[in-house]
């Protein structure tokens, strides 16, 4: 990677390296979309998430969440823990869903891992199979943080792929979940001033994942929005990897400062 910084084909670097390239963020609607995709986890953030109500909060809490499993300290990751588990706690409808099932808390976390391997190799190139399975292994801390065991990770980057595969089949149409999704994806998801970049965000979001997600999820995607997504990823990149590597991973330090402060300080984090 640029900057002082080893990147895809340059040298040994791992999850810890790159989760702070803000550039990742252009994987978080994906990952939310393919959440909400399996029915479990879309019913229960349509009967019990406040999303649409707070965006702004709800992005700072999951970037505070992934930022601390990640590069956080142990007693960090288990305040956040504690944090997320009192969350979740309404979370569960009987026979039919709940927050602390570490199956469901997988695929969450499947999810941020395979968003963030999509963006990483979009932006700096592939990664060679050493790296791959680093960062794939490091994506653990993402569910082992909370009720996922180590055990429940497919052993292998391969074998999470097959997980992957057998895991979109699973995928089921919700129409109440199909009208959460394209909120979350609309101009009303974002406070005013951002409104202007949300048709991008959504761009993106839609054009990251695979075709039967969007189908699941009634999302539409044209020829003409493939056009523009392969155009955006042309751009990108270049003019990304020219920024300094300081620049690009300042907004996760800021937002790890801020989650330290608020833990110094015992307000809510989560």
């Amino acid at each position: 990677m640029t900057n002082g910084h080893p990147g895809p084909g340059e040298g040994a670097f791992g999850l810890a390296d790159v989760v702070g390239e803000v550039v990742m963020l252009a994987g978080a609607g994906s990952a939310v979309m393919y959440q909400l995709a399996r029915p479990e986890v879309g019913l229960g953030v349509v009967e019990h998430s406040t999303t649409l109500d707070r965006p702004l909060d709800r992005l700072r809490t999951t970037l505070a969440y992934v930022y601390v499993a990640v590069l956080g300290t142990e007693e960090e990751r288990r305040a956040l823990a504690a944090m997320v588990d009192r969350r979740h706690g309404p979370v569960r409808a009987a026979g039919r869903y709940s927050a602390f099932d570490p199956e469901l808390q997988l695929w969450v976390a499947a999810t941020l891992a395979r968003a963030g391997e999509t963006i990483l190799e979009r932006v700096f190139g592939p990664m060679d199979a050493a790296t791959r399975e680093r960062v794939y292994r490091d994506s653990w801390i993402l569910g082992t943080a909370l009720q996922v065991t180590p055990e429940m990770w497919p052993r292998t980057r391969a074998e999470f792929e097959d997980y992957w595969q057998s895991s979109i089949a699973l995928l089921a149409p919700e129409p109440s979940v199909q009208r959460l999704a394209r909120s979350l994806l609309s101009t009303r998801a974002v406070p005013l001033p951002l409104r202007p970049v949300q048709p991008l965000q959504s761009l993106v979001a839609r054009g990251n994942l695979d075709p039967r997600t969007r189908e699941v999820l009634d999302l539409p995607w044209s020829a003409r929005d493939q056009v523009r997504y392969d155009r955006f990823w042309r751009r990108l990149p270049p003019v990304y990897r020219r920024v300094p590597r300081e620049v690009r991973q300042l907004p996760a330090r800021m937002v790890l400062a801020d989650v330290r402060r608020r833990l110094r300080a015992g307000r809510r984090v989560i």
